[in-house]
C-alpha cells in the first residue's frame, strides 16, 4: 500500500516562495532540513487543515537560472472553502494566470512560474 506523502517544487528566492505559499493558500513551514555545507535546504509545507499531503520547496545554492517548467501542463489543486474570497485575494496578489468560468476553476503561478489551480471545496 502507498500513500501520497508530498510534492516537490525547487526555487530561487525561498524566502519569497515562502511568503507567496503562507499568503496566498495559508500553507505554514512543518519542518526544514539544511545541508550542513549549505548546498540546499528543504522545507516542508502544510495547510490548516492538516493534511497529510505537504509540499515540499527545494532551494539550490548553486542554482543561476530559472527552472525550465516546459510547458507547465504539471500543477497541484487546493480545494477552496470561499472561491469568491479566495479569487479576490489572489487577484489583488496579481497571481491569477488563466481562469475557466465555464469550469468554476482558475489557476494561480507562484513566484517561479508554477501553476496552482484553484477548484471549489464542494462540487
Amino acid at each position: 500500500m502507498f500513500t501520497f506523502a508530498h510534492n516537490n517544487f525547487n526555487v530561487r528566492d525561498l524566502d519569497k516562495s515562502l511568503a507567496f505559499y503562507k499568503e496566498a493558500l495559508g500553507l505554514h513551514e512543518v519542518r526544514r532540513k539544511t545541508a550542513e555545507d549549505g548546498s540546499f535546504i528543504l522545507v516542508f509545507l502544510g495547510d490548516a487543515a492538516g493534511s497529510q499531503h505537504q509540499l515540499e520547496l527545494t532551494w539550490l545554492r548553486d542554482w543561476d537560472r530559472p527552472y525550465n517548467l516546459g510547458d507547465n501542463e504539471i500543477h497541484l489543486a487546493f480545494k477552496a472553502d470561499d472561491m469568491d474570497a479566495a479569487h479576490a485575494l489572489h487577484e489583488k496578489m496579481g497571481c491569477i494566470c488563466f481562469e475557466n468560468k465555464a469550469m468554476g476553476i482558475y489557476f494561480i503561478s507562484d513566484p517561479d512560474g508554477y501553476w496552482l489551480e484553484i477548484v471549489p471545496a464542494k462540487r
